[in-house]
């Protein structure tokens, strides 16, 4: 097809040609197109060139026939070829028939094929508006002209030389040299005769002249195995879902009327196979077995720290380099895939950790991608983060911004993950986050805040909820920022949910003390319900709280072997029964002693023990609670889903409460003792005449404690007590938590 043929340009003037010819072959000329492959003459005859060093001689051939066309003539021993060939007025269709040393290959001409990208696309990619620029960046598996190939694509705009490298042109950068559109910056060529599963990377040469270290593709949805840093061609239009209905359902899934319930995973330290030298499950072998251990535990969601591709196995994925490449330590693309998709089949939500924050400084990342500052801040005090050592993206830049927003969208549309929990959103947010004063550069308006970041953060979630019914965002943000969950056309950032970190600390804090002393930090129980409905919270007991010295959760918790558990069984007892949706990070639920190590698996054997165990079926049935009362998820965002009982009896460490649900009839009564005396004939105030089974108590001997409870029920009796015409007599268990329903109404 002619009209498949790239423009054909004049014969230059024979003064240029050793100019051109000497840049060629010292990779070194920026418009290959305007020289190689198929050119007009005056005459209206057509030359064909090629480079192909180490090549004795090239002929062209016919395309359909493979009969010879013409001959070339050799213009530089270093392998420059140029044929003459005349016609009625329309461009050769041809192949080129390589004669090496060792034998003849026919091959397309790379030079000859048109670009790949519309002008809408190169609009929009300049614009900064391509959402779904993936589709037409990195390396794709294309037809041109009844060709099978790959075309490749990368922005960099201020790089005076681009080539695709690898095995198929012994990394040799003068091979393949793409073509640049001015307007928006991006290079790119269309390669034939290559599929799926070829290495490759970018050789970039900077304006200055310098070959920098072999870049990987911004856009690569493969990479090798850590340390090995090639892209790897991936075909990901095979995959075929089957979580049609869970797709169909899951926007009621996710409404903060939905009971969620996260369990935070690190998939290579979940669990290892020893009997392989400990090596790392792959993601098929994480769905045969977390998935049936998840759903078993009565979670709802998995949350996957960042399983983008990253070269260093101890930032645990926080400082990832190929953002749209699920790493290769635990499998391919499509095996991840499936693995969401066998999630989804077992009615478990996915959500990934996503980091736009920062990025590492490796040599073959996007520091200094072609020669200049072009992802990154140029000036460090604002494009680098000191505590991380990462840069900083320049979110200012409109293809900068564009490339995260993509990504974002990348993951919720060609992986069905159901949430993106945004990393070190605080970091973003502020110009001087972790800085010293002279060491930020406030904004145009002169204060610290990033203007850039949060128009970036406002629009990821416009596009996410708008774009991706069902789908939903999570703010890690550890400050006051206000209205963090709250709509963007209300002034708000726009995410859904966001973590509740002062609940945490206030509460690890609280429940490190010694039970004698916690009477005078009663605050750092109650102080959260002034802010608890400020924002669409997530408790979150994550991985940050059991790792850097912190100890693990059990390993806070004070006082004998028994009070320890019985501790943390009355903090998850507490968690599950406050306001908000839950995260428990991996381990926890077993109560693992040592802190969390990146290297070594969970400590399974600890489920041998009866008192592990019970922490394990503490959080099974409070799951299985959460899910199944309405007064304890359908308002976990609203302040009529929450009374207080009595949060003033810090003398005997005890607070109670109602949690209420859509409809009157949905209450459920919380008391929760936190010190090691059983206390009899304590008496609250409840909101019925009603008779209230005990539906869960956490010192049930089943769990490791030591049953001390009501016998099952207790009927309400005609005395007021805090404010309430009705009252219960309840004898508490010793740092426990009871759960209490009014089952018939008097």
């Amino acid at each position: 097809m002619d009209n498949a043929l790239p423009a054909l340009k004049a014969e230059p003037a024979k003064d240029e040609l050793p100019a051109i010819a000497k840049a060629l072959i010292d990779g070194d000329y920026a418009d290959s197109f305007g020289y190689l492959g198929p050119h007009r003459k005056a005459s209206g005859d057509f030359v064909v060139r090629s480079f192909q060093p180490g090549a004795t001689a090239v002929t062209v051939i016919d395309r359909d026939t493979g009969a010879p066309i013409a001959k070339a003539e050799r213009l530089h021993t270093a392998g420059l070829f140029a044929a003459e060939i005349s016609t009625d007025g329309r461009a050769p269709r041809y192949r080129l028939r390589i004669h090496w040393p060792k034998g003849d290959q026919d091959i397309e001409d790379p030079y000859r094929f048109p670009s790949a990208l519309g002008e809408l696309d190169l609009h929009l990619l300049a614009e900064g508006s391509h959402f779904n620029s993936y589709e037409k960046m990195g390396a794709h598996i294309t037809e041109i002209d009844g060709v099978r190939g790959v075309n490749f694509a990368v922005w960099a705009p201020n790089a005076r030389r681009i080539s695709v490298v690898g095995d198929f042109n012994a990394w040799d950068g003068r091979r393949h040299t793409m073509r640049l559109h001015p307007g928006c910056g991006v290079w790119e060529i269309f390669i034939p005769g290559l599929d799926e599963g070829v290495l490759y990377k970018f050789e970039i040469k900077a304006r200055t002249g310098q070959v920098l270290p072999l870049k990987v593709d911004p856009y690569a949805f493969r990479c090798q195995m850590p340390p090995e840093t090639a892209c790897i061609v991936d075909d990901h239009a095979e995959f075929e879902w089957s979580d049609h209905a869970w797709m169909a359902t899951r926007q009621a899934r996710h409404a903060t009327s939905a009971p969620m319930s996260v369990y935070e995973v690190h998939p290579g330290s979940w669990q290892r196979v020893p009997e392989e030298g400990h090596r790392k499950l792959t993601y098929l072998e994480l769905a045969d077995r977390l998935i049936p251990y998840v759903k078993e535990l009565g979670f709802t969601h998995i949350e996957l720290l960042p399983i983008t591709e990253h070269p260093f196995d101890g930032s645990w994925g926080y400082q990832p380099i190929g953002l749209f490449a699920p790493t290769a330590r635990y499998g391919t693309p499509d095996q991840f895939r499936e693995f969401v998709d066998r999630c989804h089949g077992a009615g478990l939500g996915v959500i990934l950790d996503w980091v736009p924050a920062h990025f590492p400084d490796d040599a073959h990342g996007l520091v200094q991608f072609d020669g200049t500052a072009l992802y990154e801040h140029a000036d460090p005090r604002q494009g680098r983060h000191r505590d991380w050592g990462t840069l900083v993206y320049n979110l200012g830049r409109v293809e900068v911004a564009n490339y995260l927003l993509s990504n974002a969208l990348f993951w919720l549309e060609q992986f069905h993950i159901d949430g993106l929990r945004v990393d070190a959103v605080a970091s973003m947010l502020y110009l001087d986050y972790s800085r010293q004063p002279g060491d930020w550069i406030p904004n145009r308006y002169g204060g610290n805040e990033n203007l850039d970041a949060i128009a970036f953060l406002r629009r990821l979630n416009e596009l996410v909820y708008g774009r991706q019914p069902g789908a939903f965002t999570v703010a890690e943000e550890s400050t006051a920022w206000p209205m963090v969950s709250r709509p963007t056309y209300s002034g708000g950032l726009g995410f859904g949910y966001k973590w509740n970190l002062g609940w945490m600390h206030d509460t690890l804090r609280y429940f490190s003390k010694d039970p004698i002393h916690r009477a005078y930090h009663h605050d750092d129980l109650t102080f959260g319900l002034i802010y608890a409905f400020h924002e669409n919270f997530v408790l979150a007991l994550s991985h940050d709280e059991v790792v850097h010295g912190k100890r693990s959760l059990i390993g806070r918790m004070p006082g004998d072997r028994w009070q320890r558990f019985a501790n943390l069984r009355a903090y998850y007892s507490f968690m599950f029964t406050y306001p908000g949706k839950k995260l428990l990070f991996m381990g926890s639920e077993l109560a693992q002693e040592r802190e969390w190590d990146h290297d070594s698996s969970l400590d399974w054997h600890l489920l041998d023990d009866e008192m592990h165990r019970g922490i394990r079926d503490v959080v099974r049935d409070l799951n299985r609670l959460y899910r199944e009362e309405p007064a304890l998820h359908q308002r976990d965002c609203e302040g009529s889903g929450f009374e207080w009982i009595d949060c003033h009896d810090h003398e005997n460490s005890v607070i109670s409460y109602v949690r209420h649900g859509a409809v009157a009839e949905d209450v459920i009564v919380v008391v929760l003792n936190f010190t090691p005396v059983v206390r009899e004939g304590y008496r609250i105030g409840v909101p019925a005449d009603a008779t209230y089974a005990e539906i869960f108590n956490s010192d049930s001997g089943y769990y490791g404690g030591s049953d001390v409870g009501n016998g099952g029920a207790i009927a309400a009796e005609p005395i007021a007590a805090h404010g309430r015409d009705h009252s219960v007599s309840l004898t508490l268990p010793p740092l426990g938590a009871l759960v209490l329903k009014p089952s018939a109404t008097m």
